[in-house]
């Protein structure tokens, strides 16, 4: 979700490009960049790209699997979850 704070006219950030790069840095969240009130751009650190494209192959990768019917149960993936994080089961 994009912040009221993240969205932006892109001639502020045409003037203040390198406090609005510092921020970008900072936070890792996407700015939308504006012309004449309606969204045109969306700019985004590298790391954090990097970052949600590693998670977007992650998932492809999984649903790849469950399409070759190579896939864990939930359930399955869930307990081993559980065991490598030692997270307790919730008393019912």
């Amino acid at each position: 979700m994009i912040a009221l704070q993240d969205i932006r006219s892109l001639t502020d950030f045409q003037r203040n490009t390198k406090s609005h790069l510092r921020r970008l840095k900072a936070t890792g969240r996407p700015a939308v960049l504006t012309v004449n009130g309606k969204a045109e751009l969306i700019v985004q650190d590298a790391a954090a790209f990097e970052d949600m494209l590693d998670a977007i192959r992650g998932i492809q990768r999984g649903l790849d699997a469950m399409k070759e019917g190579t896939g864990k149960p939930f359930r399955q993936a869930l307990d081993e979850i559980r065991v490598k994080y030692k997270i307790p089961r919730r008393p019912k």
